[in-house]
């Protein structure tokens, strides 16, 4: 039987694959069935909102990267965590790389006029969810225990 402490959450990286997936399929969705978008002046606020947006994704994932950097454990999701990241970016949510994903995608829709990003941004949202965040918090909670769980209580999964 394999120690779930040292196992990793998943085999396979899927947060990458399922993002990476969305972003090709809503720039192909957008060229070939574009769908319609606001109008101005409101348009206008979206794009400026989208820039801000990114700005903010940046931010998110470069806190993210030192902090896990400075903990001296893994960004992969396919490897086990040697170490319980509760600071920086990882304090408001417990999954800031994968919620900046999601802004990212969100950010890209409302940039681009292109409503496919910000639809497929909730379904990888949700797939990350079931395919990554779930195995990772059992993963998680069998390698750092009561430590983990408290931290779920202060934090929420997503913000």
């Amino acid at each position: 039987m394999t120690d779930l402490k040292a196992a990793a959450p998943s085999k396979v990286p899927w947060p990458p694959i399922v993002y990476l997936l969305a972003i090709v399929a809503a720039a192909a969705l957008g060229m070939l069935y574009p769908l319609p978008w606001i109008t101005e002046p409101l348009s206008d606020l979206l794009y400026a909102a989208g820039w801000l947006a990114l700005v903010g994704v940046v931010a998110i994932y470069y806190s993210a990267m030192q902090t896990l950097k400075r903990a001296k454990t893994t960004i992969r999701p396919d490897r086990p965590s040697e170490h319980l990241v509760t600071s920086g970016a990882f304090s408001f949510t417990r999954n800031p790389i994968y919620f900046a994903n999601t802004v990212l995608m969100i950010a890209v829709g409302l940039i681009t006029a292109n409503v496919w990003f910000i639809f497929l941004a909730v379904i990888a949202a949700y797939a990350t969810q079931k395919l990554a965040i779930v195995p990772e918090e059992k993963h998680l909670q069998a390698r750092f225990g009561k430590k983990y769980i408290d931290y779920t209580k202060k934090v929420r999964r997503w913000i």
